[in-house]
Order: C-alpha cells, then structure tokens, then sequence
C-alpha cells in the first residue's frame, strides 16, 4: 500500500481527510530525534546511491526529470513528514534548495509493520511564491478549487520562466522545451488521490519538521498542503507534486517566515537499487 492509499484509507476510517489533527505531533518523535532509528539506517552525512537505470529509461520516455548529479549524493538533511496515516513518511534530502542547488530528495513510506512500500526520488521543477489571496486560496484548496482539481496542466511559459531563471542560452531553451512539449503548449496530469470521477477533491494537509544536521539544531518546521498528480509514459508513471509550503520558522526562528509553491517531479525508484552507506 503506497502512503496515497493509506492517507485515504484512514481518512474513510476517521473521518479527518482533510485536516490534521492536533495531537499528531506527540505520536511522533521530536524533530531532535529524527537522525536516528531511520529507515535503512540513514542519516544526516550518509552516502545514498541511486542507479542511473530507472532515470535513463524515464528521460528516454519524455520525463521531465533530471539526472541525478553524481557528485551530489550526500544526506544533507533528514525529514518526517506528519500525516493521519498508519506508517510513517520520511524524506531524505540531497539538497534542501535553500542555496544555489536545487532542491531533492528521496520519499519513502515504511508502513505499520515496519516495511518500505514505497520510494519516490523527487527535484523541484519549478516555483512560484502566491502573492494575492486569490492564489494562495486556489494552491491551497480553501475555494473548493485549484489545488485538488482533478486534472492539473504544466504550460510550456510556465516552464519557460524557470529555464531562463537557471541562465540557459536561446538555443539550449529552445532544444529543452521542444523535447518536453513537442508542438503542444501544455503537458496534463491527473490527480493521483480521491475518487478519479470528482471533479475537485482537498488537498492533503501535514507538517514537515526537517533537520539539517544530526543535533537538530538547524532546520525548518513548515505546514504543507500538497496533492500528487501524475501522467503515464511508456510502462512508467512520472509524478507531479504540487505543494504549497508555510514556512513556520528557520532555525528556530519564527520571523523568517514565508509561502511558495514548489512543483516536484518525481519518479518510483525500486528499494533494491537504492544504496545507503
């Protein structure tokens, strides 16, 4: 059971689908805890390895996801992500994006008996900070609209943006959207949660607590509100994750606060070709 599954079967059972509880916190354990006991015994420094394969064959097939850079493989920061779900969600970062980098990290679900049933390896796409109420209600679901609807497309100017952002010459800007849109303009997904006949269905809400360094120390606690999109390619699913983040506070400090909307591409990644040393 994948931690889509199990957010919706627990959901049915609690009847708390689209909000967090507030005693979640204390079933977990505090974010100065969180570079031990982790799965595949990961911590903040380690080395994870992924295999090219799964990525090659995903690039080959018009995915929108990058390699990952061989130099960048260390575990720079280690999160829990809190939902009402049985089971845990961890996210190992490889760059938390908060310098020139761009963000990454590899997602697993361990569930209640203590097994991994999922990994996904997500890089940010792109992101967007939303300025007006009207955007932050749409990325946020509260009018019953936007972020949950049933489908989501990524426009070929949306994209555009981004790539001139990260300095790409005319010619290599123009290569990359033609091998991503072909002559089209949009690229469309659909929701990957809820009953795939609603039009609308509220997004997912949880709390991120990150650590950047294995004393807890530094990092951040932030408030999510995400849905997970996909698109089939050939015998492959390729993930779009869509998730506005409220920055609650930096280093424990809760002036610097801020909200963005962060688009994430990912694709599934077999436990047996992920190496932690």
């Amino acid at each position: 059971m994948a931690w889509t599954e199990a957010y919706q079967y627990a959901g049915k059972i609690l009847g708390k689908h689209s909000s967090v509880a507030n005693g979640l916190a204390n079933q977990h354990q505090d974010s100065n805890q969180a570079d031990a006991n982790l799965p595949l015994k990961a911590r903040i420094g380690g080395v994870l390895q992924l295999q090219k394969t799964p990525f090659i064959r995903a690039i080959s097939q018009g995915s929108l996801i990058a390699m990952p850079d061989d130099g960048n493989c260390l575990i720079r920061a280690i999160s829990r992500v809190r939902l009402e779900i049985a089971g845990s969600l961890y996210r190992y970062y490889l760059n938390t994006g908060d310098q020139d980098a761009n963000e990454s990290f590899v997602q697993l679900y361990q569930n209640e008996q203590g097994d991994i049933s999922e990994v996904m390896y997500y890089q940010r796409l792109t992101r967007f900070v939303p300025e007006t109420i009207e955007d932050q209600q749409a990325f946020s679901g509260e009018a019953g609209a936007g972020l949950g609807d049933r489908t989501y497309s990524l426009w070929r100017a949306q994209l555009e943006a981004q790539f001139v952002d990260n300095g790409l010459d005319a010619a290599t800007l123009a290569n990359n959207l033609n091998s991503i849109f072909g002559d089209s303009d949009q690229i469309d997904y659909s929701r990957d949660a809820g009953d795939p006949n609603s039009e609308f269905v509220a997004p997912f809400k949880a709390q991120e607590s990150r650590i950047d360094d294995a004393i807890g120390q530094h990092g951040l606690l932030q408030d999510i509100v995400f849905m997970p999109y996909s698109r089939a390619l050939d015998g492959l699913r390729e993930s779009l994750l869509i998730s506005t983040e409220i920055v609650r506070s930096r280093d424990g400090d809760t002036s610097r606060r801020e909200i963005h909307v962060d688009f994430m591409i990912g694709i599934p990644v077999e436990l047996d070709r992920l190496l932690i040393q």
